[in-house]
């Protein structure tokens, strides 16, 4: 990554700019609103690799921290970074991390990239409850049952089309030699 050169640093804005229109758009359904931000980052993985995704995420995260409209709800700032929700925001970035390692080693093994999917997504959980039952007082199963529990079977739905799809996805780009990585 240190000989980045305009059609990377691109593909990160772009991710960067899909993060920032797609993640204010959520539905309220507690203290923890329903984001398709694990969303893209999962299709991010498959098309622009860990690093770059991470590379966009951690752009957007700054956006955020600055104060303009990119957080669930439309909202930004630091309130919303280290709130009662930063831990889920902080704890995307192990998706990156972990199911970003997995999926690079094998993306066309489905069942290696839902799990790495599940395992990212799981670290993400226990990041994000321990973070909320800090900042909101609520008791770990409290947080467990706000932050996790409504939200399995959306995102192993997210996690499904995501694999299915994000295989096409970085086929077609390494197809138009738009990857950047030789296979």
């Amino acid at each position: 990554m240190k000989n980045m050169n305009t059609v990377e640093i691109t593909k990160i804005g772009l991710v960067a700019a899909v993060l920032c229109i797609i993640a204010p758009l959520s539905i309220p359904i507690g203290p923890v609103p329903i984001s398709f931000t694990n969303f893209i980052i999962y299709v991010a993985i498959f098309a622009i690799g860990s690093r770059r995704g991470l590379v966009s995420y951690l752009v957007y995260l700054l956006i955020g921290l600055v104060g303009l409209p990119v957080f669930s709800g439309f909202s930004g700032g630091p309130g919303k970074l280290f709130g009662p929700t930063g831990g889920y925001l902080f704890g995307f970035i192990f998706i990156f991390l972990i199911s970003g390692y997995f999926i690079e080693k094998n993306y066309k093994d489905k069942k290696n990239t839902i799990l790495a999917m599940i395992i990212g997504t799981v670290v993400c959980y226990f990041f994000g409850t321990i973070w909320l039952n800090i900042q909101t007082g609520m008791g770990l199963s409290q947080a467990f049952m706000a932050g996790v529990i409504p939200f399995i079977p959306g995102d192993l739905v997210k996690i499904a089309v995501a694999a299915f799809a994000g295989e096409k996805i970085r086929e077609a780009l390494i197809q138009n030699k738009l990857y950047g990585i030789k296979e």
